[in-house]
This record gives structure tokens, sequence and C-alpha cells, in this order.
């Protein structure tokens, strides 16, 4: 049976997957978004972020909230700062309201107990992400709460990396791929601190 189904849920499609804790600024100027936009400020309510990708409509996405308006303009458009809530599963479209909607399950995770060191290879990994991106190193108090999504919603991943993070349904599984994807970006800056160095030293970078 699924968890919970809300009709009519308002949808954003766009070219970025959002996940839950990541915060999501947005300029919104189409008239259907506006209007959508401002009904969720009027009832606070959530809306939904799809990824509209090459090959269509992904069915799994990410509620939002609306945590603050930045700006109003004259001419109705918005600047607004969002916050990802809880992942969701597309069940059914409608496209004849003012703006995208559909029918929508907020989706659960299996009941599991997360593994001791699979926690513990996850905040290692991003500790050391972030220490060698910004030379500050998260406290332990700050680490041990930290799930899977509040890491990744921190990191810039490619959208294909984020998206599985969202349509996974098991906390471990999901910390066991952001540990990957934190080692491999770790990879990735230690390349481009070391290929700088060679650069300014003679303009050369080896590959071997």
């Amino acid at each position: 049976m699924p968890d919970r189904l809300v009709r009519d849920f308002p949808l954003f499609p766009l070219r970025i997957v959002a996940l839950p804790h990541e915060l999501v600024p947005l300029h919104i100027f189409e008239e259907r978004y506006r209007t959508m936009i401002g009904e969720c400020l009027e009832h606070r309510t959530e809306f939904g972020i799809v990824w509209a990708a090459d090959e269509g409509l992904r069915a799994v996405g990410c509620a939002m909230e609306i945590t603050e308006v930045l700006e109003r303009m004259e001419d109705g458009r918005l600047n607004i700062l969002t916050r990802g809530t809880r992942p969701l599963r597309i069940v059914d479209e409608r496209h004849d309201l003012a703006y995208p909607a559909g029918t929508v399950e907020f989706l659960r995770d299996k009941d599991e107990k997360p593994d001791d060191k699979t926690v513990a290879a996850a905040h290692e990994a991003y500790a050391s992400l972030v220490e060698q991106a910004t030379d500050r190193k998260p406290e332990s108090d700050e680490l041990s709460e930290m799930t899977a999504y509040q890491m990744a919603a921190t990191v810039d991943f490619g959208l294909a990396a984020k998206q599985g993070l969202l349509d996974l349904r098991s906390e471990n599984a999901r910390l066991r791929l952001v540990t990957r994807l934190f080692r491999a970006a770790s990879r990735r800056l230690d390349f481009i601190e070391r290929a700088q160095a060679r650069a300014r030293s003679n303009g050369k970078v080896r590959f071997s």
C-alpha cells in the first residue's frame, strides 16, 4: 500500500535535482509558476522539484518548503529560497490546472538500523572532503548527527548521482553511495591541486 497519496500536488520540473535538507534558491518568472508559488506561500504548503532530464521527467523528486522570499519585483517575478523536505514519487500527472501538478506518494525508507561501520566510513570520507575543500574540519558532534542526505546536500554532485540518492529507500545504501562519491570528489580535488602545482612549476601536467 502507498505510504501517503496527495492529489493535485504542485510540481516544478527543472534541470536540477534537489535533496532533502538542501537549500535551493529559485528565480520564479513564468506566470504558471508565479501562480503556484503564490498559492504555496498563501497556504504555507510544499511543492515538488522533479528532474526534467533529457529522456523525460523522473518519477522520484523532492518536496520543497519555501523558507524565505528574497525579493519581489514589480512585474511579479520572485526570488525565493527553498529547502528540501522529503522524497516523493509521481503516481499520476495533471495538465489541466494553472500549473503542473499530480498525485504524489511520499516515500519512506526501509525499516532498518544504520550500520555503525557504514556511518563511520561516510562521516570520515565527508570530513576529509570538507577539510580538503575548505580547510575547515567538521566537529565530531556536528558529524555524528548528519545523515547521508544532510551531507550530500552540501556538496555539488552531478545530477545522476543526486538522483541515485533520491531513488534509494535505504539509509545504509545511501551512506555507501555518498562514501564513494565523497572519495571520488577528494581524488578529483587532489588531482586538480597536483595539476595546478605542476602547471605553476613548468606549465606541463603529467598524467602518469
